[in-house]
């Protein structure tokens, strides 16, 4: 049938034909998308990309004033790789990184589980275990620093007086970690716990029900059900605690100011000593390069073992 033809007396003609939009007004179209990108753009320029050229810039010369400064290549970068003092740090840092994923993570998946799952108690729970993630990390240094004192502070009093154990984290190395482990085990486990319960909470009801008709118990639920799904989030779990207690710096530098000695002297605490105390600015980029670079790395692989582990 063609337009104009008559059907049953009546004319049947054809609808207008749509405008064809050019390969050339697509592609306008696409580029004008293109600005809503700039804001992004402009926002990470200012706030990494900058800042990140300008160590750079910093590590390749020696500078002795703003007007005068020389160049000196990657000897910064070979004289921090080859200080003894930067590489105890680094084991040092490494350490308790360790001791904190191997603490805080089952202790958070704990507290989780044990948490209730619905009720009034809920909402109590939740305020409750997330309180410390609500205290600023230098009050928080402050308040362990006075609490583990063994004079005035009520923690350091019952352990030297009451539990007859001698502590002063001010003197004694292995009291100082311990002070430093557990503040972090206290301030940042809530946070896995809260991970940990969300992904709790987005297991279908349906999986403890068939697991309730079974029989299994509460450790069969726990291996089979709620673990395998909570693989997700205990990998973000680990990745960010991984990273904020390989960079920490505020809490050991307020109780205990790196000390005694170089006990808990990490990398940052070592990074800002370099940086701020002695004004290296060229050591200290070249330092912190590296450091920015052992945190991607560690990260990249701990992301990959997860995930593929998963598979």
């Amino acid at each position: 049938m063609t337009a104009g033809s008559q059907v049953s007396g009546e004319v049947v003609t054809a609808a207008p034909a749509e405008p064809q939009e050019t390969r050339a007004d697509l592609k306008r179209k696409d580029n004008r998308a293109w600005w809503l990108v700039l804001p992004v753009v402009v926002s990470v320029a200012f706030t990494a990309i900058i800042p990140l050229m300008t160590v750079v810039n910093f590590s390749v010369q020696d500078v002795f004033s703003p007007s005068d400064r020389v160049f000196v290549g990657l000897d910064w970068f070979y004289e921090a790789v080859r200080r003894p003092e930067n590489r105890e740090a680094f084991v040092r840092t490494l350490l308790f990184s360790a001791q904190v994923l191997l603490v805080e993570i089952p202790l958070g998946v704990a507290i989780a589980v044990a948490m209730p799952r619905r009720g009034f108690w809920v909402s109590a729970a939740l305020v409750l275990v997330a309180l410390p993630l609500l205290i600023p990390w230098n009050v928080v240094g402050t308040i362990w620093q006075i609490f583990a004192r063994a004079d005035i502070g009520l923690g350091g009093w019952t352990i030297n007086n009451v539990l007859g154990i001698g502590f002063n984290y001010t003197l004694d190395s292995t009291d100082a970690w311990i002070t430093i482990l557990v503040m972090d085990v206290w301030h940042w486990t809530p946070l896995v716990a809260l991970l940990a319960y969300a992904g709790l909470r987005s297991i279908p009801e349906p999986y403890f029900q068939a697991a309730q008709i079974d029989g299994a118990s509460g450790w069969a639920t726990f291996r089979h059900i709620q673990l395998p799904r909570l693989r997700g989030v205990l990998t973000i779990a680990i990745l960010l605690r991984f990273m904020d207690s390989f960079m920490i710096y505020t809490e050991p530098f307020v109780v205990t100011g790196g000390g005694p000695g170089n006990a808990t002297s990490f990398l940052s605490i070592l990074l800002s000593k370099m940086a701020v105390g002695q004004f290296d600015v060229g050591p200290a980029g070249a330092f912190s390069l590296i450091y920015f670079l052992i945190v991607q790395v560690l990260c990249y692989v701990f992301f990959t073992v997860l995930t593929r582990s998963g598979r």
